[in-house]
């Protein structure tokens, strides 16, 4: 039904496609029924005392890796704002990486600006309109990308696991006869990322893919990239969390978010072995699984009330131990100062500087 349907009224009638304040507009009175029951407006920001706000926003995505057991990282690197690319070829070569890398803002939101660059040209490009910190990071090449929501209680040590998402990345495959953009507009998907992908691929769209083979469109595995979001909760046991466990014990400061990370196989993730952590997101991680176009939204809701319920208890059990809230005054102000800084005109003149980080 929805390739029949106009793009319009499939972000129309599929939740999956809403903007991010449409879809949680509705659960603002409970998450007003949360603040009164926490005594605080700001009670999310105690969730997680190791990040800045409690993962709301503004937090850096390298000082959280810095948390994380290393065995669990890919080889990382914190870039900040520079006017010379060639260093950092030099970080490459100090952390032994090759091409494809991935890059990304240190300091980002939904996925925005982050880019797998398959060679030096490429590499050029995205330094050149940068201006903010950046991280370049290990492509990892492991098949599986899942996104696990990880809880922790601070008065008991409870642990558990509220949503596992598993990604489907954007592709297209060949019929031997149709054009690459023709198989895009064959695509709801894919037609929804026209735009990015027209720029991508340029001339090549008028190419023919064989019969049977398959072209990655996106290789960032990120809802609004066109991603397809799978439920996974058929993942979850006991053993899973414990494994969890041992990903999130280089900390006592974070109990609520979601790891994104990349693994060569369900067997090897029930055994803790080849799984890379890319990054940890604080209170404002969905439940990924939700987005799974088999659920409704009524599912959606209820799930994603759990984990409101799950992160304020959270926010409250800190509370009583003396982690302090952000007050809201303070928040709205970072909040416009973030947003403001986003839209300033680059800063030529910002010197490179790095720090790394070995994953062992």
């Amino acid at each position: 039904m929805r390739n029949r349907l106009p793009l319009f009224l499939v972000k129309v009638f599929y939740y999956e496609y809403w903007p991010f304040w449409l879809f949680f507009l509705p659960l603002v009175p409970y998450w007003l029924y949360l603040a009164i029951k926490c005594r605080s407006l700001t009670f999310f920001t105690a969730a997680n005392p190791g990040i800045k706000h409690g993962g709301v926003f503004g937090e850096s995505k390298m000082d959280i890796l810095d948390q994380l057991n290393p065995k669990f990282l890919p080889k990382t690197a914190l870039i900040k704002r520079r006017e010379n690319w060639t260093a950092v070829i030099q970080m490459m070569e100090k952390l032994n990486l090759n091409f494809p890398i991935i890059l990304k803002p240190n300091i980002g939101e939904r996925g925005a600006d982050v880019a797998k660059i398959n060679d030096q040209q490429g590499l050029v490009d995205y330094v050149r309109k940068a201006d903010y910190d950046f991280i370049i990071q290990e492509f990892v090449g492991f098949p599986i990308e899942l996104g696990v929501l990880y809880y922790r209680y601070p008065n008991t040590g409870q642990t558990g696991i509220s949503s596992i998402v598993q990604k489907e990345f954007l592709q297209i495959e060949g019929d031997g006869r149709s054009t690459l953009k023709a198989l895009v507009f064959k695509s709801e998907r894919a037609k929804l990322q026209w735009d990015n992908i027209k720029l991508k691929f340029g001339e090549r769209l008028q190419d023919v893919l064989p019969k049977g083979e398959k072209l990655e469109l996106e290789p960032i595995g990120n809802h609004c990239k066109g991603t397809k979001f799978l439920s996974g909760m058929d993942l979850i046991d006991n053993n899973l969390v414990k494994v969890f466990d041992e990903v999130a014990a280089g900390s006592d400061d974070f109990y609520y978010g979601r790891f994104d990370l990349r693994v060569s196989s369900v067997e090897d993730l029930r055994k803790g072995e080849n799984i890379r952590i890319m990054e940890f997101n604080g209170v404002t991680s969905e439940p990924g699984h939700i987005y799974d176009p088999k659920l409704n939204l009524l599912i959606a809701y209820r799930d994603v009330i759990r984990g409101l319920n799950i992160m304020a208890e959270i926010s409250r059990q800190n509370m009583k131990r003396g982690v302090a809230v952000t007050p809201a005054m303070e928040l709205l102000r970072e909040i416009k100062t973030h947003f403001g800084r986003k839209r300033q005109p680059a800063n030529t003149e910002t010197k490179l500087k790095a720090k790394t980080v070995l994953a062992k």
